[in-house]
């Protein structure tokens, strides 16, 4: 009902958070998980949007539903590609332990591009609790790619930075150098196969909310970005139990300190 506390906690995720309707729903229930009063459906969410009067309203609703949804199919082709890439950093020798999503501090890497290809955002995905980085690039080159990601990287602790999943793209022709300033390992995926690093996949979708396919990105400062990368690093996701990856990411810091503390 509208006015109510339900209504409020639902327009203002749905809203001003970008929250889906189904991330909505199972909140509230991990929330309050003995109250059904305090429940609602994903369902139910989605025929109250459309059944509100025509007006800014509705339309502000139906807009944050939208999302750019990425093509499948063939990645960007590259002058780079195999020629860049030493036998021993392809994605099939990469350890177990990156592929189980068993520690964290493993990231998967690519670039969002702009308006004809003439712009781009650096994107990060952390593999195990889907922690969001965005990173401003001065240019689409490789040099661009080296000083954007090493710049950001660098604020995360070092037992949270052991590697990068990249694709072939040419803007990682720095790669040894990035290696080197990082202190991390970069494995490259396979030709054409996004799936390989699926999770950066499916993030540089949901991105594609607030950067719009034919947007000038040039005018994206790194305090907007992280602003968006903030209200993507607090959306409950299913495959964290329907925590948001900030919490998935502060559980992880509290256990590393706790086991360095044990160690002393």
């Amino acid at each position: 009902m509208e006015g109510s506390d339900l209504y409020r906690f639902v327009h203002g995720k749905l809203v001003h958070l970008h929250w889906s309707p189904e991330q909505i729903a199972q909140r509230l229930r991990l929330m309050k998980p003995d109250d059904p009063s305090a429940h609602v459906n994903h369902e139910t969410i989605y025929a109250a949007i459309y059944a509100q009067p025509r007006g800014g309203l509705k339309a502000a609703m139906i807009e944050a539903l939208r999302q750019a949804k990425p093509k499948r199919g063939l990645k960007r082709r590259t002058a780079a590609g195999s020629a860049m890439v030493p036998e021993s950093l392809r994605i099939i020798n990469r350890p177990e332990e990156i592929e189980a999503r068993l520690v964290p501090g493993h990231w998967e890497g690519d670039l969002i591009k702009g308006a004809f290809n003439r712009s781009s955002v650096g994107t990060l995905v952390e593999r195990k609790t889907r922690f969001v980085i965005l990173c401003k690039m001065d240019g689409n080159g490789a040099e661009a790619a080296l000083d954007s990601f090493t710049r950001q990287m660098r604020r995360l602790p070092a037992d949270l930075r052991k590697s990068m999943t990249y694709d072939r793209g040419s803007e990682m022709a720095c790669h040894r150098e990035l290696a080197r300033r990082l202190k991390i390992d970069i494995w490259f995926c396979d030709p054409h196969a996004p799936w390989q690093r699926g999770s950066n996949e499916n993030t540089n979708g949901l991105l594609r909310q607030f950067m719009p396919k034919g947007t000038d990105l040039n005018g994206a400062s790194q305090t907007w970005l992280n602003d968006v990368a903030n209200l993507m690093n607090n959306r409950p996701r299913k495959t964290l139990g329907w925590r948001t990856p900030a919490e998935a990411m502060a559980d992880e810091i509290v256990a590393f300190k706790s086991t360095v503390a044990l160690d002393v």
